[in-house]
């Protein structure tokens, strides 16, 4: 009939009207309550993925709802002329979650790459011209802005867009090659805790211990990116913790606001004065409703006791795929809910199409490393749902892998 268009589907509206950025999307979710997603046609899958370490209390959780609903009938944005209720009272909790003392600050932005940009400029506010050089770590991830993939140490990633923001330096995440590297015109060391998009991968034992010593005694910024490990997602509210060390400066953002966009640099003593009025800022940082969110779901995690959670349910979850016994699983790296499984084959993709088949959401971290970071609030009933899925997907890929496959090494 005329003036009828004909139907298209969900596939062919987004490889029409969306960037291609980020490839095929690879499904239509509709709906998520708790560990769980809905897609378009009603098939339920098991999300352990989380919105890659974001919905730190699941889908739709009523503490994350009321907030949103709540603040959203208060006040939403005044821009940064102004404080609001929400944006100071969560600026004062993340100090208190941090342990920054009276001295910290808090810079809020909308994600993680906006919280490294501001860091970024942090380390230059400290170096000035007598320190120009900035040091980062081999095969580390800090974001996709023009900033924070100067900081990242993927040859790949940047290769697009050469050149890059002059003066960062990439050295082997070891306390040798660091010891060397420093002198008296670095302004600063940025650093993940552990590697998330490099398949999960953490730091050699007492490396941030040491990586603070060296700093300090060559005047260097320590800035730590806990952009995926912070918010209790390794079982301490930021990783640094574990090492009882005092970073200069953390990023946050991911598992902070619970799904809503948000994202900080916190900053520590003499760091805390760098910036000044002019220097930095952003419209919809820090928010009314994005403060409100985040300081609801911050709260619920600690009312809950799901750092506590996340620590015996990681331990739980990497037992329990050791005793699947499949020879495609090597091991598990990780702490609390941030895991990395370690593949025998670079056939990670196949495991997450596979996986996605079977109603299971991962992810592959890189060719042989399939990543999981599920919701803080996984139980008994998550955890044997996802082995059995789990088990079901390995069983499939083996079955479709040649035996000729050559295993692959996990970058450090």
């Amino acid at each position: 009939m005329s003036g009828e268009t004909e139907a298209t589907s969900w596939q062919e509206d987004a490889a029409r009207d969306l960037v291609r950025n980020a490839g095929d999307r690879l499904a239509l979710f509709t709906r998520g309550e708790g560990s769980h997603l809905w897609d378009g046609e009603g098939k339920r899958y098991l999300d352990f993925l989380g919105g890659i370490a974001v919905t730190s209390l699941g889908h739709a959780h009523p503490v994350f709802v009321e907030a949103v609903s709540r603040q959203a009938a208060t006040l939403a944005h005044v821009s940064n002329f102004f404080a609001t209720p929400p944006q100071l009272a969560l600026a004062s909790q993340l100090k208190r979650l941090a342990g920054t003392g009276e001295s910290g600050r808090v810079y809020f932005g909308n994600s993680g790459a906006e919280a490294n940009e501001a860091a970024f400029k942090l380390a230059r506010l400290h170096g000035g011209p007598e320190r120009p050089r900035i040091l980062a770590l081999r095969n580390a991830f800090h974001g996709r802005t023009m900033g924070t993939l100067a900081l990242t140490g993927k040859d790949y990633m940047q290769a697009p867009f050469l050149p890059m923001i002059p003066g960062v330096e990439f050295i082997e995440s070891t306390v040798e090659a660091l010891d060397q590297a420093l002198d008296e015109r670095v302004a600063a060391l940025f650093v993940e805790p552990i590697k998330g998009e490099a398949g999960v991968v953490e730091l050699p034992e007492g490396y941030l211990v040491a990586a603070r010593e060296l700093t300090a005694r060559h005047g260097a910024l320590l800035i730590l990116d806990e952009i995926q490990t912070g918010a209790g997602r390794t079982g301490a509210w930021f990783a640094f913790q574990r090492d009882g060390i005092t970073p200069d400066a953390i990023t946050v953002a991911k598992g902070i606001g619970g799904g809503f966009p948000i994202g900080a640099l916190i900053t520590f003593g003499a760091a805390s004065e760098l910036f000044s009025p002019g220097t930095h800022g952003s419209t919809f940082g820090g928010n009314a409703l994005a403060t409100a969110v985040a300081s609801a779901v911050l709260g619920e995690i600690e009312r809950a006791g799901l750092l506590d959670n996340a620590a015996a349910r990681g331990e739980q979850l990497r037992t329990a795929i050791g005793a699947i016994g499949s020879p495609l699983v090597t091991g598990c790296r990780g702490r609390g809910l941030l895991i990395g499984i370690a593949l025998a084959h670079p056939v990670a993709g196949a495991v997450v199409a596979a996986a996605q088949q079977n109603g299971l959401i991962v992810n592959a971290a890189n060719d042989s490393t399939i990543r999981i970071a599920p919701a803080l609030t996984i139980g008994d009933a998550e955890i044997d749902e996802f082995i059995t899925l789990f088990t079901q997907t390995l069983h499939t890929v083996i079955a479709d892998t040649p035996a000729s496959t050559t295993p692959t090494e996990v970058p450090a």
